[in-house]
């Protein structure tokens, strides 16, 4: 079964940083891009970061430019959203999810299947 597993997540202050992981097993890896979305309470789900399948190029939403970076290590089937200086407005349910394309986009449709998420809170 294809399953797409987050870690990572959990209560932050704000200011502070955290890594989410995210790995796959049952298909080939490096033949997908990967994006992290995310969705707090009452909102939609939206695009946060996404890679392209080999790494070579990156997509950021303008509310997390130059606080989060996404990356991918295709010989351990993970990428990581390294996210610092959080902020309350942060506070979601954080997931990852496999595009249709090599190519990565920040819109859901872009995407097949998704993990089961990791909580996020960013809080004092």
């Amino acid at each position: 079964q294809l399953q797409l597993v987050e870690s990572g997540g959990g209560l932050v202050q704000p200011g502070g940083s955290l890594r989410l992981s995210c790995a796959a097993s049952r298909f080939t890896w490096g033949n997908y891009a990967i994006g992290w979305f995310r969705q707090a309470p009452g909102k939609v789900r939206e695009g946060v970061s996404c890679i392209d399948s080999d790494g070579a190029k990156t997509r950021n939403a303008d509310s997390v430019k130059g606080r989060f970076t996404i990356s991918r290590d295709n010989a351990k089937n993970t990428v990581y959203l390294q996210m610092n200086s959080l902020k309350p407005e942060d506070t979601a349910v954080y997931y990852c999810a496999r595009g249709l394309l090599r190519q990565c986009m920040l819109h859901k449709s872009g995407y097949d299947t998704w993990g089961q998420g990791t909580q996020v809170t960013v809080s004092s």
